[in-house]
């Protein structure tokens, strides 16, 4: 069911601040930016031989049942077909939703969280991206 993984996204304060940061330690700059690139509320960047993403996203976006009480950390999205079926099979598998099945604008994007029967958080995500490289591999 799990296929690979998409991106690992963080939580940040300041998403600029971090993307500078990250641009300077990973030799890269962001190549995608939302809203721009100018005021993000999130960054991506590619990197490695796969092109593996890395996003930075606002703390304010975190999630409700993430708080100063639950800390949050990086959340590793694993690619699936399905994500709301993903999604159920692993709630019949005694884990809980975090996060809701939500579209990512209009190419694609679906993503979801759960949280294992260990308190771990599982990123599921249909990502366009991981199709278009694992179709070029082939």
């Amino acid at each position: 069911m799990l296929r690979g993984l998409t991106t690992i996204t963080s939580y940040v304060d300041d998403v600029a601040a971090a993307a500078a940061w990250y641009s300077e330690l990973l030799g890269v700059e962001p190549y995608f930016a939302q809203p721009s690139f100018e005021d993000p509320a999130y960054v991506e960047f590619r990197i490695g031989d796969r092109q593996d993403e890395l996003g930075l996203i606002s703390s304010a976006y975190r999630p409700p049942a993430h708080s100063d009480a639950h800390p949050a950390g990086a959340v590793t999205y694993w690619h699936v077909d399905n994500v709301a079926a993903a999604v159920a099979r692993f709630v019949d598998h005694g884990a809980t939703e975090l996060e809701p099945p939500t579209n990512r604008g209009d190419e694609g994007w679906v993503t979801a969280s759960v949280v294992d029967p260990f308190g771990g958080i599982i990123g599921l995500m249909h990502s366009p991206h991981y199709l278009d490289v694992l179709g070029r591999q082939r």
